[in-house]
C-alpha cells in the first residue's frame, strides 16, 4: 500500500497500521532505506489519524453548539410563557 492510499484509510485501520509500523521500527534490523520508507509511512499514517480526530472534534463541537442553541431557545420560550 502506498502513502497515497493512506487517505482512504479509516481511523482504526490507520491507527492499527501505525502501531505495527512503530513496533517494526522499534525492533530494528532493517536497512536504512527500509527504515526511512517505513518511517515515512508512519508519518503519513499519523497525519491521517490526526485528520480523523480533528474531524471528530469538529463534529462534537458542532453538536454541542447546536445543543446549547436549542437549550437557549427552550429557555427563552419558557421565560416568555
Amino acid at each position: 500500500m502506498s502513502n497515497a492510499d493512506v487517505a482512504e484509510l479509516g481511523y482504526e485501520a490507520a491507527r492499527d497500521e501505525l502501531v505495527d509500523v512503530v513496533k517494526t521500527l522499534e525492533q530494528g534490523g532493517l536497512d536504512l532505506d527500509a527504515s526511512l520508507a517505513l518511517w515515512e509511512r508512519g508519518e503519513a499514517l499519523a497525519r491521517r489519524c490526526e485528520e480523523h480526530l480533528a474531524g471528530a472534534r469538529r463534529r462534537v463541537e458542532q453538536a454541542l453548539a447546536h445543543a446549547d442553541e436549542a437549550d437557549a431557545e427552550e429557555d427563552a420560550e419558557e421565560e416568555a410563557d
